[in-house]
């Protein structure tokens, strides 16, 4: 904690300080302190500070302390370090900022009930991942997933698809945009404020349940205007007619590529390690091609 807030301020009053602050070289920090250290307003103005600057960190992670206690505050695991920094070093999309969607969106029916889908979250994270080792500087916007942050990663997590938006275009302007996240439709007109009852006082045991449009994510990133993104990519989630749905929304959402996938249960798509996808391209007139990529392990998809 006192080394960041040297690092944040430019004090230079030993070796190692001295040669942070002299030196034009990518910068990452592996912090590692008690967690209430980490959580003080002091700590997060200087890390805010820092990242501003361009310092790139890992962690900390959860876990026992040096102290014995639990919580936040325990040094990253060195192989997610050596990642962070492969990271750091020059890749072929050294100087890109991605910005890319993860996991499903909950939308609230009551305070205990929502409305989601079978997303993992598993192929979103993978992407980041991938990208953030080619030396893109990736944010992702995650909803509710037990997929843990990638390394080397800017994470935000959100929990609808209203807090998904607004999250993605405080983003913008970005290079490319991935949305990977498969984000309710719908959501309830309404959510109440308290638990809806099975059996309630008028005698009714089956409330109505009125829904209204979510709005589209992708389709308002891929015609943005100035803030486009020079790359915009969706994904699209079918049972059936995989090709030809997928080609409508390439053209309806103003994207440039769109990776058609098939998640009906027999496949084990949505929430499983593999998937089979159909890249669609926009090409000239409109057209558009269609590249048919193997099964493979969503950890492959993300690398191509």
């Amino acid at each position: 904690a006192d080394f960041l807030a040297k690092m944040a301020n430019g004090i230079a009053d030993d070796l190692a300080t001295t040669a942070l602050l002299a030196t034009d070289r990518p910068i990452l920090v592996a912090p590692a302190m008690n967690s209430r250290m980490w959580a003080n307003p002091a700590t997060v103005r200087n890390l805010a500070l820092l990242k501003a600057s361009g310092v790139m960190a890992i962690g900390p992670a959860h876990g026992e302390l040096a102290e014995g206690e639990i919580g936040i505050g325990r040094m990253a695991e060195p192989a997610d370090i050596v990642d962070t920094i492969e990271t750091a070093l020059d890749g072929p999309l050294q100087g890109i900022r991605a910005l890319i969607t993860s996991g499903p969106t909950h939308e609230p029916i009551d305070p205990v009930r929502y409305i989601t889908n079978r997303s993992s979250g598993k192929q979103g994270h993978a992407i980041a991942a991938a990208c953030a080792r080619l030396g893109a500087s990736v944010t992702l916007i995650s909803g509710p997933s037990s997929e843990a942050d990638p390394p080397g990663v800017e994470t935000v997590h959100v929990e609808t698809a209203r807090d998904m938006l607004e999250a993605c275009l405080n983003e913008l302007p970005v290079d490319v945009a991935i949305c990977a996240a498969a984000v309710s439709d719908w959501r309830p007109a309404e959510a109440k404020a308290q638990k809806i009852k099975k059996n309630r006082r008028d005698g009714t045991t089956s409330p109505s349940l009125e829904l209204v449009e979510n709005p589209d994510i992708l389709a308002t990133i891929g015609m943005h205007g100035n803030n486009r993104p020079r790359l915009v990519i969706g994904f699209a989630a079918e049972t059936d007619e995989i090709i030809s749905y997928a080609r409508a929304k390439l053209s309806a959402k103003g994207s440039d590529w769109i990776l058609a996938n098939d998640v009906a249960p027999h496949t084990g798509t949505f929430g499983g390690d593999d998937n089979k996808i159909h890249l669609i391209k926009r090409g000239a007139g409109g057209a558009s091609d269609v590249e048919e990529w193997p099964h493979t392990s969503k950890t492959e998809v993300a690398a191509r």
